[in-house]
């Protein structure tokens, strides 16, 4: 009886200690805010500082355009901009997903087999190395001026990160867990899905975050070099009209759409490892600069 009274007392005081926990954790609005505060507020003091020195006329407005003239192209061409930015992120999202999927079957083989890894991990990095603007005016010789050359560098850009964060993500599971699994009788399938790729997230969602806005650039460098539509046709199409404001709006637009990316992958990760350390600890920290 004892015993029993005692256990229903620890009960209640952990039911306690929970909702005491509960009723201290501030909401999700309240964590958005105090992780977001501090850029916006860098935001908002860039943005003063570029109005300060335009409206005083340090600097001549074919330099850098007033933020007022940038904003009224914005608006007055609002259909024009929506339009060349559909096509960016369309490219954009496109070799993205493509090289996802390639690049995680790439590290997935890679993690299985040193041979491979041995063979093409040198050519990876070789073709890492090579600036994408270089070899940028050979994909439109070899694949035409249409969508081709610009998915094709935009998942160049991005493939490098997402087969390296995948490969460490991989490598990094415990020997002696697998060990376990296969001693239990596990697939090498059930092995990889209960095991290897979950362990693997943390690493390879980070590297997401990377080539999600790497993605973007190499987009546009596609349209630099072979596109007439897209952000970058905006861009070198503004430049050679002397046209700065048209300029600013599109690499405004542009950083946007990298942005935008960049936070659909932030969801993705806090709903696919909520239970990793970097997200208790994310959490923890809004907790604390909330109260």
């Amino acid at each position: 009886m004892a015993r029993r009274s005692t256990a229903s007392g620890a009960a209640a005081v952990a039911e306690s200690a929970e909702s005491s926990t509960r009723q201290a954790e501030p909401g999700w609005a309240a964590r958005t805010w105090a992780s977001s505060w501090r850029p916006l507020l860098f935001v908002v003091i860039a943005i003063g500082l570029w109005w300060l020195v335009t409206e005083l006329g340090w600097v001549k407005p074919y330099i850098l355009p007033h933020p007022l003239e940038t904003w009224n192209q914005m608006v007055t061409y609002s259909d024009y901009l929506i339009e060349h930015t559909r096509i960016t992120a369309y490219e954009t999202i496109l070799g993205f997903l493509i090289a996802l999927v390639v690049g995680e079957i790439v590290a997935i083989i890679m993690a299985n087999s040193q041979r491979f890894q041995a063979t093409v991990y040198p050519i990876i990095l070789a073709a890492q190395v090579i600036p994408k603007i270089a070899v940028a005016p050979l994909f439109v010789v070899w694949l035409g001026f249409g969508l081709a050359p610009k998915v094709t560098i935009a998942v160049l850009m991005a493939f490098f990160p997402i087969v390296i964060s995948g490969l460490a993500g991989l490598k990094s599971v415990d020997k002696e867990t697998l060990d376990l699994a296969a001693t239990m009788g596990a697939s090498r399938a059930k092995t990889f899905l209960k095991i290897q790729l979950p362990a693997s997230l943390p690493q390879l969602l980070s590297g997401l975050k990377v080539a999600a806005t790497l993605a973007v650039t190499g987009a546009v460098v596609g349209e630099f070099v072979g596109g007439n539509e897209g952000l970058g046709y905006v861009i070198l199409y503004a430049n050679g009209t002397l046209n700065t404001a048209m300029l600013f709006a599109a690499l405004i637009i542009m950083s946007v759409l990298g942005i935008l990316l960049f936070l659909i992958v932030e969801i993705a990760e806090r709903l696919l490892i909520p239970w990793h350390a970097s997200r208790r600890s994310a959490n923890e920290a809004a907790v604390i600069s909330a109260a």
